[in-house]
């Protein structure tokens, strides 16, 4: 009985996962096309991003080994990740990314991501930050 109850669970919680858009997010196909599209213009080689705080995205390694001030993503917790509190706008306008407020520090100018690019990457967050 307890084995036919705890596997009603488990489907119920996999139905409610699938219900609500939120299966498994790909760093390789949902996570770093967004970085390409939006980030890497700055942060990568001689950009801006990448000469004033180290921070390189054009890889996983490169993401996950943070800025040269420390980590910017802590696996399994999205609201302790700087990589998205910067993306969602949980910050001073002044360092939100990209940079697209009159108030950013930043020379460069991008465009806010999509409630759906911040969303994927919150969940990728959450989900362990896996490199799949």
């Amino acid at each position: 009985m307890v084995t036919k109850i705890t596997h009603l669970l488990l489907m119920a919680s996999g139905l409610v996962l699938v219900g609500c858009g939120q299966g498994e997010v790909s760093f390789a196909n949902d996570v770093q096309p967004i970085f390409n599209t939006h980030c890497i213009r700055c942060h990568a080689g001689a950009g801006e991003g990448a000469e004033a705080s180290g921070y390189v995205m054009l890889d996983y390694d490169g993401v996950m080994s943070g800025t040269r001030y420390g980590p910017v993503v802590v696996p399994g917790s999205r609201m302790s990740s700087a990589l998205y509190l910067v993306v969602a706008g949980e910050t001073a306008p002044e360092i939100q990314m990209p940079p697209h407020t009159d108030e950013s520090f930043a020379e460069g100018r991008g465009f806010k991501l999509s409630d759906d690019a911040v969303e994927t990457i919150g969940l990728w967050i959450d989900q362990g930050a896996q490199d799949n």
